[in-house]
C-alpha cells in the first residue's frame, strides 16, 4: 500500500482529502503545519507528498526547499490559492512536480496522484563526464575543472534529461514534460533560461558552447 503524506492547515479540506486517498486505497499520514513536515517526510519515507503553499509555521515552498535539499526523491504536488504565474514558476523551480490551484476538483488530484505514483523511474544516468566537467546525479554534486559547481535541482534535472538523449534533438516541450513532468509549465521561455545557466556554469566558453547545443527552430541537444 503507498504512503501519501498530506500538509494541509485547512482542517476540512484535510479530512476530505483523507478521506479520498483513503477510499483509493493509499495510507495517508498528514500533518497541518509547515514546520513539522519535514520531520514527518524524512521519518515516514512517504511515497508522495500534497502540500499546501499557505501553511502555518514554514510555507510549503520552504518546506518543499527543504526536502529536496535533503534528497527527498518522491513526487510533490504543491496546493495553492494563489493564481499569479510566480508562485507556480518558484514551486516548480525548487523542485514540486506538479501543481493544482486551489478551489481544485478532487477527481483532478486523485488523476494526478495516480498519474505520479504510476510513473516507474527512468533509465537515467548517475554521473557522467564531459570536456572539464564531473557531474553526480545521484548525489547532485558537480564540478569544472575540479572546482566544485553549484547547480540548482532543476539544472540537475535538464541536465540529466538531455545527458541521456545524447546526441539526440530535444525539443523545448519534450524538455518540459521530462524534466518538470508537467505539460501545463507557463512558458518554454524558462527551457532558455536554463539551458543559459547551464551553459554559464559548466561550459568553457558559455558564447561558444561545445556540449549543450542549440539546434535552431528545434531545441537543444547534449554532445560529449
Amino acid at each position: 500500500m503507498q504512503k501519501i503524506l498530506v500538509v494541509e492547515d485547512e482542517e476540512d479540506l484535510l479530512r476530505g482529502l483523507e478521506m479520498h486517498l483513503r477510499k483509493e486505497g493509499y495510507r495517508v499520514v498528514k500533518t497541518g503545519r509547515g514546520d513539522t513536515a519535514v520531520s514527518l517526510a524524512v521519518r515516514e519515507t512517504p511515497d508522495l507528498v500534497i502540500l499546501d503553499v499557505m501553511l502555518p509555521g514554514m510555507s510549503g515552498l520552504e518546506v518543499c526547499r527543504e526536502l529536496r535539499q535533503r534528497g527527498f526523491q518522491a513526487p510533490i504536488i504543491l496546493l495553492t490559492a494563489k493564481s499569479e504565474e510566480i508562485d507556480r514558476v518558484v514551486g516548480l523551480e525548487i523542485g514540486a512536480d506538479d501543481y493544482v490551484t486551489k478551489p481544485f476538483s478532487v477527481r483532478e488530484l486523485m488523476a494526478r496522484v495516480k498519474v505520479r505514483l504510476r510513473r516507474q523511474p527512468s533509465p537515467f544516468p548517475d554521473d557522467c563526464r564531459f570536456g572539464e566537467v564531473e557531474v553526480d546525479f545521484l548525489h547532485q554534486r558537480a564540478a569544472r575543472r575540479g572546482q566544485p559547481v553549484e547547480l540548482s535541482p532543476k539544472e540537475y534535472e535538464i541536465l540529466r534529461v538531455l545527458v541521456r538523449a545524447r546526441g539526440e534533438v530535444m525539443s523545448r516541450d519534450r524538455l518540459l514534460n521530462e524534466a518538470w513532468g508537467y505539460e501545463a509549465y507557463p512558458s518554454t521561455r524558462t527551457v532558455d533560461t536554463h539551458i543559459m545557466k547551464l551553459r554559464q556554469k559548466l561550459e568553457a566558453d558559455p558564447a561558444n558552447p561545445q556540449h549543450i547545443l542549440s539546434v535552431y527552430g528545434e531545441g537543444y541537444k547534449f554532445v560529449g
